[in-house]
């Protein structure tokens, strides 16, 4: 029974590593007109496949922590082998999407296919900020209802939207552009890497009850939550993340 959370925890893994494998099947295609090369890019499917894995790594994630409590199986190795899938599943495979995405931008530009690696190497800091992140997590024990820094898991679904705003598009808001566009992305990967490697002080989503008095940001979160799903569908996971932080400076957690 104490392997259940364990074998929950694999699982979460697995699901990133096979987003890995889908992220990293996407190809830009290339097509010669002449003597000059014209260079088409769409958001393709499997990149999106790669988001659907990283969401589901999402739920998994959920899942074996509650198992944990529920059959009181929480162990030290348990914690240590969380923190090692969630650096895969919402570290890495974000990563690989946000290098594909800035692949996808310079190809946009003039000569874009002479881009040098270089430029869409610094998609990797996410993964290096998210394991930093979840380093002193395991070191620190006054994070149970509150943490220091954005929590890794939510600043890979962050990304791991992206793919899926693009595929879909937005009857409300069209942000294509903004999220093919380098310096934004560049943007996203220095904004999103100080916020999980910064101190902080922002709520997580655990009710000691279920009192209005002691939830009102979670209860205001979850209502946000809802009606940006119906609205901006999966443009509401950026926003829930924007509010999410809001929120979370606004009502600023004690200090432990």
């Amino acid at each position: 029974m104490k392997q259940i959370p364990n074998i929950f925890t694999l699982i979460n893994l697995f699901l990133g590593c096979i987003a890995i494998v889908f992220a990293l099947q996407t190809e830009t295609i290339s097509i010669y007109v002449g003597d000059d090369l014209t260079s088409h890019y769409n958001i393709p499917e499997k990149l999106a496949i790669a988001s659907y894995f990283i969401f589901a790594a999402a739920v998994v994630d959920f899942l074996d922590g509650f198992v944990a409590r529920l059959l009181k199986a929480t162990s030290e190795m348990g914690k240590q082998l969380d923190s090692l899938s969630d650096v895969v599943s919402f570290g890495v495979a974000p990563s690989v999407i946000l290098y594909q995405l800035l692949k996808i931008s310079f190809i946009k530009e003039e000569a874009g296919l002479e881009t040098s690696i270089a430029w869409l190497l610094p998609a990797f800091i996410v993964a290096c900020a998210g394991a930093y992140r979840l380093a002193r997590f395991n070191i620190d024990t006054s994070q149970s209802y509150g943490f220091k820094g954005v929590p890794v898991p939510a600043a890979g679904l962050f990304i791991a939207s992206f793919p899926l705003i693009l595929h879909f598009g937005n009857d409300y808001i069209n942000v294509n552009d903004w999220l093919t566009n380098k310096w934004v992305l560049y943007g996203v990967i220095v904004l999103i890497s100080l916020l999980m490697v910064s101190t902080l002080p922002l709520m997580a989503l655990k009710f000691k009850d279920l009192s209005i008095k002691n939830n009102i940001p979670k209860f205001i979160l979850v209502a946000i939550a809802i009606v940006a799903a119906f609205i901006f569908h999966w443009l509401a996971v950026p926003i829930v993340f924007i509010v999410y932080i809001i929120l979370s400076l606004l009502f600023k957690q004690p200090s432990p």
